[in-house]
């Protein structure tokens, strides 16, 4: 065991003497998330305000219908009701951004009114990512109209508007906002753990073994007499250790934007610190660990196989794919965890974390999670010290 400390501390101290090791393990975790958070924020404040703030250039052909929509339509301050314009040209001009919007009244629109029979607009509109923001403010005037028309309609006949009213629709959503919460920002946070706990382990995994190798350090460790298990295992607790102390900082990172996202509700942000709490945290890093045995196995087996630091990340990186793959289908929406999810590694935590987070994970279902994540990270450790004990393997040439 002794032997095994020596040689992490060893590997530690020489991993965190690297610059570009502490990049990737301290520096991007802890800056990437409070910087996400204040991008996405103001972008998403300046988006709106810019969509609410706009003055609307909207055509109303009436065709000589409706003249009361029209007056209220002149009456809005921020509308700029636009005449010169045809049927024909109005879905060419709202494409070219000439127009925002455009009302068609059909040309019995106040014949079918009188009639006590619904009037058809034509509405048209391009919304493609503004939370249909254009779209809702011009409705607006319409739902207003139509009100001004039921209010007629009904004082013509003398009857209550409640007569239509033949069902009173009470909704109860039982969800409590701690599943709300966690389930929207759930399948996004162990997106972020997972990818800093390979991105984490990768770099100490491919320099404590293809970086030896190039620099010609690796043969003269292995004169020393020491078991070459134990040289191992101080590698892997290195390269373990790296991985966890990326996604931690990543964890501090994210609840230092939290705190400091002055434009976020609250309530919302009361709920979300609630979500993050230290048993939440202590659960994540649980799952984590095996995890990041499993990436280690994983990594360093191939960085021993490469023969120059160069190789071995030409190697690696398609294993991105392989990581970024599984934890990405976790933020499919209706994606839970179940049985036959569980047993699939990096989906299974992404899928745990989520229902940890929503405060609606099941406990044998975490069981099975943990069972095959150690299963895996057992594996993963036996693979590496057979593959670290191949003589052609590390005198690859």
């Amino acid at each position: 065991m002794r032997v095994i400390w020596t040689v992490f501390k060893k590997e530690m101290i020489d991993t965190l003497r690297d610059r570009r090791a502490l990049v990737l393990m301290i520096v991007l975790p802890l800056l990437l998330f409070p910087t996400i958070f204040k991008v996405m924020v103001t972008v998403e404040k300046r988006q709106a305000q810019k969509a609410e703030a706009k003055k609307l250039r909207v055509a109303c052909i009436d065709q000589g219908n409706a003249s009361r929509f029209v007056e209220m339509l002149k009456e809005r301050p921020d509308v700029d009701v636009v005449h010169s314009t045809t049927a024909d040209n109005v879905t060419a001009m709202i494409h070219a951004d000439s127009l925002d919007g455009a009302f068609l009244f059909a040309s019995s629109f106040d014949d079918d009114v009188a009639e006590m029979k619904p009037g058809r607009i034509d509405f048209y509109f391009k919304s493609t990512g503004d939370r249909e923001i254009v779209e809702n403010r011009l409705r607006e005037t319409v739902d207003r109209y139509e009100k001004e028309l039921l209010d007629e309609r009904f004082k013509r006949l003398e009857l209550d508007q409640t007569i239509v009213e033949a069902v009173k629709l009470e909704p109860h959503n039982v969800a409590s906002v701690q599943e709300r919460v966690g389930s929207s920002i759930g399948g996004f946070l162990p997106y972020m753990f997972i990818l800093f706990c390979f991105i984490g382990a990768m770099y100490p995994a491919i320099d404590l073994g293809a970086g030896e190798k190039e620099r010609g350090t690796l043969e003269t460790l292995l004169t020393a007499p020491v078991n070459r298990l134990h040289l191992l295992l101080g590698k892997f607790g290195v390269v373990v250790a790296s991985g966890l102390l990326s996604a931690t900082v990543s964890m501090t990172g994210l609840m230092f934007a939290i705190k400091q996202s002055h434009d976020l509700p609250p309530a919302f942000l009361d709920v979300i610190v609630k979500l993050l709490g230290w048993d939440s945290i202590l659960l994540l890093l649980s799952l984590l660990l095996p995890l990041t045995i499993f990436f280690a196995g994983i990594l360093l087996s191939v960085s021993l196989t490469a023969r120059s630091f160069k190789e071995a990340q030409s190697m690696i990186s398609p294993l991105n794919i392989a990581v970024i793959l599984p934890a990405a289908i976790g933020l499919t929406p209706g994606m839970v965890l179940n049985y036959k999810m569980a047993l699939i590694p990096v989906l299974n935590v992404s899928l745990a974390t989520k229902a940890i987070i929503a405060g609606t994970i099941q406990a044998p279902q975490l069981a099975v999670v943990y069972l095959s994540l150690i299963t895996l990270a057992i594996l993963s450790l036996w693979g590496s010290a057979w593959w670290f004990g191949r003589e052609s393997t590390i005198f690859r040439t």
